[in-house]
C-alpha cells in the first residue's frame, strides 16, 4: 500500500525539478570545456554539453513517471 505525500514534500520535489535540466547542462558543458582545453580539441564541449542536457531531460521523465505510478 503506498502512502499519500504530503503537499509540502510533493512541492519540494517538483521545485526540484526546475534546477535539475540547468544543473546537467551547466555540468555537460563545464566537463566538455575542460577536457577540450586539457586535450587541445574545439568539440568536446558540444558533445557533453548534448549529453548534460539529455541527462536531465531523462532525469526529469524518470522522476515524473515515477511519481505518474
Amino acid at each position: 500500500m503506498k502512502r499519500e505525500k504530503s503537499w509540502i514534500v510533493m512541492i519540494g520535489e517538483y521545485s526540484q525539478l526546475a534546477f535539475v535540466l540547468p544543473v546537467a547542462t551547466v555540468v555537460g558543458y563545464g566537463m566538455g570545456y575542460l577536457l577540450d582545453r586539457a586535450l587541445g580539441t574545439h568539440f568536446l564541449y558540444i558533445v557533453f554539453l548534448l549529453i548534460g542536457i539529455a541527462a536531465g531531460f531523462m532525469e526529469i521523465i524518470r522522476k515524473v513517471t515515477k511519481d505518474s505510478e
